[in-house]
């Protein structure tokens, strides 16, 4: 059996960080996290595990190979991370709060465009690449509580 130990994801370097806005509900929260993560794997295809397989035999998509830290903070938070994640040139997904009135991908990428990137409300965003760089954007924020 292969196994990937948690040490050989983070000897890359590489690091996955999220952040929510503390203001909204959670099942936005829980939404926002959704819609960001599944962004990454595209940006960063060398961060996705292998395939899964129950002992039964049925397979499962593969999914991150590393954890996820997911923090919390108020708007002003959130825009300085993700100003220093952009500046900092991580790969970058976003949701904004225009998202939650949308109901497809053409709308939201519509609604994205629309606004210039100072001027997005963000209700959130995820980052991915160099674990240093990914901590000196989210230094300001606290992890999400559980």
């Amino acid at each position: 059996m292969e196994t990937t130990t948690a040490s050989s994801w983070t000897s890359i370097g590489a690091k996955v960080a999220v952040a929510v806005r503390d203001d909204l509900a959670q099942w936005q929260r829980l939404n926002v996290t959704a819609f960001v993560v599944s962004g990454i794997g595209t940006a960063r295809p060398e961060l996705i595990g292998r395939p899964y397989a129950d002992g039964s035999g049925r397979a499962y998509l593969p999914m991150l190979g590393l954890p996820v830290l997911v923090h919390a903070g108020p708007a002003d938070a959130l825009r300085r991370a993700f100003d220093r994640a952009c500046e900092r040139g991580l790969a970058v997904a976003v949701y904004t709060d225009d998202l939650f009135t949308t109901g497809n991908d053409v709308d939201n990428r519509a609604a994205v465009a629309a606004v210039p990137t100072a001027e997005l409300t963000l209700a959130g965003f995820a980052a991915a690449g160099d674990a240093r760089q990914v901590d000196k954007a989210f230094d300001k924020l606290r992890l999400h509580p559980a």
